[in-house]
């Protein structure tokens, strides 16, 4: 049996993976119809916008949405005709960590993925190819496969794959057009083969040959957990560096650049900041330290579970240096934060550093101003509340200010403190900032953007992230 020739593409969930891979895909192959579904009206609505307000920014994203829409690419909330129509179906829902029962915590929440699943059953009539894109646990994909098979109309048959996405947020759209690799993962049968070679087919109208891997079912689940656990561990190994550094007068600048000047190490991921953030380090990290547990390895579930401890230090650390050198009281001060979002070019703020800062500066009692670019206000206000759970909304507003530029942020305030890397955060007109903010004024950096001997030129109190005060 041949491999199947792709011509109708389904995805399910219009979220961040599913909503810009399928429009690339829909970009670069033009002769496939692709259909994103999603039961959410509001978010459909606004895939469709006729001004183009996306619900997802990303860089460059709008430029693909622009060509590909109405054409080939189409978004809509009748998810049974998506289904029904196509040959292949992306599963692109959320996974969130469990938030009660076995594994909460640390296991992901596989109810949209098992919700889809059944979906497709209960509504194909012929054969499909179904693709796991979620960041799924390992062997997720024999559940579905036992599902289908259990529910499958007669005639019909389901070929499992995964492959799971690879994007960085704020670089997604070049990670999908240029991507390192795409990694396709099947049962080793003949139908399995041919499946993975059927959906080769579609990455191959861009991406070359040799940069898609194709490898086993399990393996291919796992290599996503360990990519992100990889990139995590060496955030945290940095930032655990930056601590020394600070305790001893080194600068992990220069600590970093000169490990990363080793071949076998590399200058990549060995930037020390305020902590990780995004939707999927901690995620991941944590879905493994639940699979090191459930396979009774606790040693290695131990090791990965200080990855994330090392990151709520960081974060628990930082918050500290902002009180202690305000005078070891921040009760009733004024401080701006400069940045909400968990990283620059994005508007995403899960697991943002930025939350448990201000969540940190709330309890100490102090007054905060949030600026971000890109992040809502419902957004930020939503994410308070829920960092904050003895508190109400209410009396959360009494402490806590969004404006809409930087300078407006910083006027009248005691301390500046960087939270996001957004590049206008280094273009500040810091002479301005500092006339009129209250003195002695600070300015705390956590993402190692700013030029500390500058603003220490101008007159601020200057404390950088992984820079010890001694000379």
């Amino acid at each position: 049996m041949a491999p199947v020739k792709v011509s109708k593409i389904c995805c399910i969930g219009a979220g961040y993976v599913g909503g810009p891979t399928c429009a690339v895909i829909a970009l670069k192959c033009p002769h496939i119809r692709v259909t994103i579904v999603d039961l959410n009206q509001a978010r459909i609505d606004a895939w469709n916008s006729p001004e183009f307000k996306l619900p997802i920014y990303e860089p460059g994203l709008e430029e693909v949405v622009r060509q590909a829409r109405g054409r080939n690419l189409f978004f809509s909330t009748d998810v049974d005709k998506g289904i029904q129509e196509a040959d292949l179906i992306f599963v692109s829902v959320n996974t969130p960590t469990k938030k009660s029962g076995v594994g909460a915590g640390f296991s992901a929440d596989l109810t949209y993925v098992e919700s889809a699943t059944r979906r497709i059953a209960a509504v194909a009539t012929s054969s499909k190819i179904v693709v796991e894109k979620s960041t799924v646990p390992c062997r997720t994909a024999e559940s579905m496969r036992t599902i289908l098979e259990a529910n499958s109309k007669p005639g019909t048959r389901f070929d499992i794959l995964s492959n799971p996405e690879f994007l960085a947020e704020g670089t997604a759209i070049a990670d999908l057009l240029r991507p390192d690799r795409v990694l396709i993962g099947s049962l080793q049968t003949t139908e399995g083969k041919n499946a993975c070679e059927s959906l080769a087919e579609v990455y191959a109208n861009w991406v070359p040959r040799d940069r898609i891997l194709t490898v086993g079912l399990w393996s291919s689940e796992l290599s996503k957990l360990a990519a992100n656990a990889m990139l995590a561990q060496r955030i945290s190994s940095v930032n655990a560096l930056s601590a020394i550094c600070e305790a001893t007068g080194a600068n992990i600048e220069e600590v970093a650049h000169a490990i990363g000047y080793d071949s076998r190490i590399g200058p990549k991921f060995l930037r020390a900041s305020v902590g990780f953030g995004g939707s999927c380090f901690q995620k991941d990290i944590l879905n493994l330290v639940y699979l090191s547990e459930s396979l009774h390895l606790p040693q290695v579930a131990a090791y990965w579970r200080q990855v994330v401890e090392m990151n709520e230090y960081q974060k628990s650390r930082f918050s500290k240096t902002v009180v202690d050198t305000l005078f070891n009281t921040i009760t009733g001060k004024h401080i701006a934060v400069l940045g909400f979002a968990f990283k620059a070019d994005t508007g995403d703020t899960r697991e943002s550093a930025a939350i448990s800062l201000i969540r940190d500066f709330l309890s100490e009692r102090a007054y905060v101003t949030i600026y971000d670019p890109k992040v809502e206000e419902s957004q930020i206000w939503l994410d308070l509340a829920e960092a904050c759970p003895t508190m109400t909304l209410e009396t959360i507003k009494k402490q806590v200010n969004i404006v809409h530029s930087a300078l407006e942020a910083c006027k009248q305030k005691e301390a500046v403190v960087i939270a996001t890397e957004w590049k206008e955060f280094k273009e500040i007109d810091w002479e301005t900032v500092y006339t009129q903010m209250t003195k002695p004024a600070f300015v705390f950096d956590g993402r190692l953007i700013l030029d500390a001997e500058k603003l220490r030129k101008i007159g601020f109190t200057v404390k950088v992230i992984g820079r010890g005060d001694r000379l």
